[in-house]
């Protein structure tokens, strides 16, 4: 099913598109699910991808790269995951925590991490939700503080929800620190390796079915070098904004991916699935809520497209509400696009064979995460509108 909105795009994205595509067929819905059930991680996959060149496409060339952006990164993740087969480790390593390095991290840590986040060799998890802090990320309490005798920073707290930790060579933590002029906590980056002594995990059982697994973390005086801070300990928002635009766009092109899979699914089935004369797929109403789907997911990915466009652009701004509102435009086409995918199939939506219940779960991820869809529609109507705030 091709999108509309690939008129929009380059020659060279139409290319990437159908070579990424061409790869998610290889392995597609079959091949995700059985490592899920193994308990494997996407290996497989994962260097395939690598070894095209897809995982670091929008890293620099000098350090490996394809010297891309945004745009092109969130291509290759919606179309594997519109053949079944999205790697949500690209959300996290090469999108955020390779963003932020490239943007905003010395020359020794582009040399010690972006050439490996490129190739596929090196993964780097993200941590910044916590347990008592929600949505607000003003209430971090991971705090970092200096020991004035060696000049390491000290990190104490605890995270949860994060995602690959386990095969993951270092976590991007975002921590606090006091500001030595208004007294004030203020976020800052540090890049915690996996084996730091008093860095612990622990996995968090969840119904959601996936190769990338959740944990919690727990923080407990790790002592850091100097040199584990990413950017500048005064500019902490911008870079961590640096990395949470990307995190959204990727996210929206994740919930595409998905609801295009189910839609292709649901109308492959549609064409071919005959109760009386004519296959269900003539009756309007599994006609029109098939292609309302169609449009609402067409009407996601030209929003996605833009935020995508306007990050790489430089537009942090412009591209926070554009990927904000990508997210939650593409998060709830696909939660629509799996439910009516599942309700053309019937009883067939909910078997194994048919690979499709276990997206309801799936589906309603990106409804949740990064950023619940209310606190985007917070920031709509706060930062867009200029309406008061409740809070």
């Amino acid at each position: 099913m091709t999108s509309v909105s690939t008129v929009l795009e380059t020659e060279e994205h139409t290319a990437l598109r159908a070579a990424v595509a061409a790869l998610g067929r290889r392995y597609g819905r079959d091949y995700l699910t059985r490592v899920v059930r193994e308990g494997a991680h996407p290996d497989a996959l994962w260097a395939d991808a690598a070894k095209l060149g897809y995982l670091g496409v929008n890293l620099p060339e000098e350090y490996g790269g394809g010297g891309g952006g945004i745009d092109e990164l969130s291509l290759v993740l919606e179309e594997l995951g519109a053949a079944g087969c999205p790697l949500l480790m690209m959300v996290v390593s090469p999108a955020i925590c390779g963003t932020v390095i490239a943007r905003f991290g010395t020359e020794e840590q582009k040399r010690r991490w972006l050439p490996g986040l490129a190739d596929g060799s090196r993964t780097m998890a993200f941590g910044i939700t916590e347990p008592d802090a929600g949505s607000n990320s003003h209430r971090i309490t991971t705090t970092a503080r200096r020991d004035p005798a060696t000049g390491d920073w000290l990190l104490t707290g605890r995270k949860v929800f994060i995602s690959g930790v386990d095969i993951a060579d270092a976590t991007l933590v975002v921590g606090r620190t006091e500001d030595a002029r208004t007294g004030r906590l203020k976020p800052c980056l540090f890049i915690v390796d996996r084996d730091a002594p008093g860095f612990t995990r622990r996995p968090i059982e969840m119904e959601l079915k996936a190769a990338e697994k959740q944990f919690e973390l727990v923080l407990d005086d790790v002592r850091l070098p100097a040199d584990a801070l990413v950017g500048d300990e005064d500019a902490g928002l911008l870079q961590l904004f640096a990395g949470l635009n990307p995190e959204r766009i990727m996210t929206a092109a994740f919930s595409l991916g998905m609801g295009r899979y189910a839609l292709a699914r649901a109308v492959e089935y549609a064409k071919e699935r005959a109760v009386w004369k004519t296959p269900i797929g003539a009756h309007q109403a599994i006609a029109h809520p098939l292609a309302q789907c169609h449009v609402d997911l067409e009407l996601a990915s030209l929003m996605t497209r833009k935020a995508a466009r306007l990050y790489d652009a430089g537009d942090d701004v412009a591209a926070g509400e554009a990927a904000n509102m990508a997210k939650l435009a593409a998060a709830d086409a696909c939660v629509r696009a799996v439910d009516q995918a599942v309700h053309t199939l019937g009883g067939n939506g909910l078997t194994a064979e048919y690979g499709l219940a276990s997206l309801i779960v799936a589906s309603r991820v990106a409804r949740i995460a990064p950023v619940s869809r209310e606190m985007i529609l917070n920031y709509v109507s706060h930062q867009t509108l200029g309406l008061p705030k409740s809070y």
